[in-house]
């Protein structure tokens, strides 16, 4: 009762905060720039308000303050994982306000990003250690199993997939309301695996997430009237690693984030590619998302399909890891 409570507040947290958040964005001339070499007809939405990923990001927040019964008994998870991912969503303002500021689709240089979110990702894993929720053994879905990993090792990995994770799910927002439905089973998944081990401060925190994306869809879906920007997008990275590592099972990402694997290896195929060929491609566009939609696909049906290949994906990453505690 208290998670569906927790979802249905964050949901109207959201949904309200749209209404006033969206004008204003729009009355600040925050509004998305378009790559020049992106399809065409994209070039419609030029000028949709940006950093609306600001609307789940306050409402997910709700469930870090509203019961804070678990930081009271000295459980920091939610803390950690919560502020974790606003550090994000922090990086991914900065680059959003440049943007926007210089009406250019540029903003952080790489360097710098990379940089902030390899900080980022070792301040959390430090902390996740400290607090005995982090393992240096790392857990095998399906096998059952628990391999012993040197500690450098792991850190070296885990800083590798934390930053990974959260640039392909920045990746993964290229259409309405891409990136917002391709991550709501995946926090729904997080609040089944989080509730069925009893672990309230990350399923609270799931949930909410899951509720804010809900609502946030209602403006993000085509045609989008606000976009998340880098803003929510790395904010949701860093959801999804997070709590991944939170719960000390970082090879969950592999199913249900099979999409946003899918998106960071077609642009890694694609410019790898060009480069060694001089001037051939694998795909029409990358990330793969533009593949299809160059091949003639609606930004609907995209969703629909990318985010129903989601929906699979975690329910084999459940099969995966549903008898981790069991005897």
């Amino acid at each position: 009762m208290i998670l569906l409570i927790t979802c249905i507040s964050a949901f109207a947290i959201a949904l309200v905060l749209g209404r006033w958040v969206i004008p204003l964005l729009r009355a600040l001339k925050a509004g998305q720039s378009i790559r020049q070499i992106g399809p065409s007809w994209h070039n419609t939405k030029q000028g949709t308000p940006t950093m609306g990923g600001v609307l789940f990001i306050l409402a997910s927040a709700f469930a870090v303050f509203a019961d804070a019964s678990a930081i009271r008994a000295g459980d920091y998870t939610i803390l950690y994982v919560y502020f974790f991912a606003l550090a994000f969503g922090v990086i991914g303002f900065a680059d959003d306000f440049i943007k926007v500021c210089k009406k250019r689709n540029l903003g952080l240089t790489a360097l710098q990003k990379s940089l902030m979110q390899l900080a980022v990702a070792a301040i959390y894993l430090y902390l996740l250690q400290r607090s005995g929720r982090l393992s240096f053994d790392l857990y095998i879905p399906f096998a059952n199993v628990t391999v012993a990993v040197n500690r450098i090792v792991y850190l070296v990995f885990a800083m590798f997939v934390i930053v990974g994770c959260v640039n392909a799910v920045n990746l993964t927002d290229g259409v309405d309301g891409l990136a917002t439905g391709v991550t709501m089973p995946v926090m729904l998944f997080f609040v089944l695996i989080a509730t069925r081990w009893a672990d309230a401060p990350v399923a609270k925190f799931a949930v909410a997430l899951f509720g804010g994306l809900a609502a946030f869809l209602c403006y993000n879906f085509h045609p989008a009237r606000v976009f998340m920007g880098d803003t929510g997008s790395l904010f949701l990275g860093g959801a999804v690693c997070g709590i991944a590592f939170a719960l000390d099972m970082p090879l969950v990402l592999i199913p249900v984030g099979i999409v946003y694997i899918c998106e960071a290896a077609s642009d890694i195929i694609q410019v790898t590619y060009f480069k060694l060929t001089h001037g051939k491609r694998v795909f029409r566009m990358a990330p793969i998302h533009h593949h299809f939609e160059m091949g003639g696909w609606s930004e609907i049906k995209i969703f629909t399909v990318f985010t129903l290949v989601t929906v699979l994906g975690c329910a084999l990453a459940w099969l995966g890891v549903m008898n981790r505690f069991c005897a």
